[in-house]
């Protein structure tokens, strides 16, 4: 996918570059919000960020565009670096340069044990579900994140079928989970 917007983008198709920003604006705008306590320069770095992106693409293009996201996120965290560097040749304080190493990214402990907690909720609900094929559609499709084509083909289902399986499947757990949520259960 990100090939084909890294294609479009270099053709001069405007709209993919509203995709692009769209796509990975609201990541990036958090991984700088992390590099720096300063709301108005995260904003500005965003905006240099898609400007430079954008001029590369359009120009030279990318080495590898399926690195697409790892190529913005690189991008920003050398613009901070940049004005960190220039601020401290003038002499003016800035945010310290480990601020802008991203955050480890595996969960703590506490994540892992509610993670684990609400896993075990979910496949206790999803055992509850009354139709097999409900259980095993939100399984498959949800949690062992399998194709949708795949699954159809498997279940001998037509993609709007499917779709519809699906929906019905996911507002009967949804009333299950709401049942369990006012009865107190977790």
């Amino acid at each position: 996918m990100s090939v084909d917007l890294a294609r479009r983008i270099a053709a001069g198709d405007r709209a993919a570059e509203a995709e692009l920003v769209a796509r990975y604006s609201r990541g990036l705008l958090y991984h700088l919000r992390r590099m720096t306590p300063d709301p108005a320069l995260a904003d500005d770095l965003h905006q240099d960020t898609f400007r430079v992106v954008l001029e590369r693409l359009r120009g030279e293009g990318l080495a590898d565009p399926e690195r697409l996201g790892g190529f913005l996120l690189r991008t920003a965290r050398n613009l901070f670096l940049g004005g960190y560097r220039k601020q401290a040749r003038r002499g003016e304080s800035q945010p310290s340069p480990e601020a802008a190493e991203p955050p480890d990214p595996s969960p703590s402990q506490l994540a892992r044990v509610l993670r684990a907690e609400e896993d075990r909720a979910v496949q206790s609900l999803l055992g509850e579900l009354g139709t097999p094929r409900d259980r095993q559609i939100l399984l498959r499709f949800y949690v062992a994140e399998e194709d949708k084509e795949r699954i159809c083909a498997d279940l001998d289902l037509s993609p709007l079928h499917f779709s519809r399986v699906l929906f019905r499947a996911r507002q009967r757990f949804k009333e299950l989970l709401g049942a369990a949520g006012r009865s107190g259960v977790r």
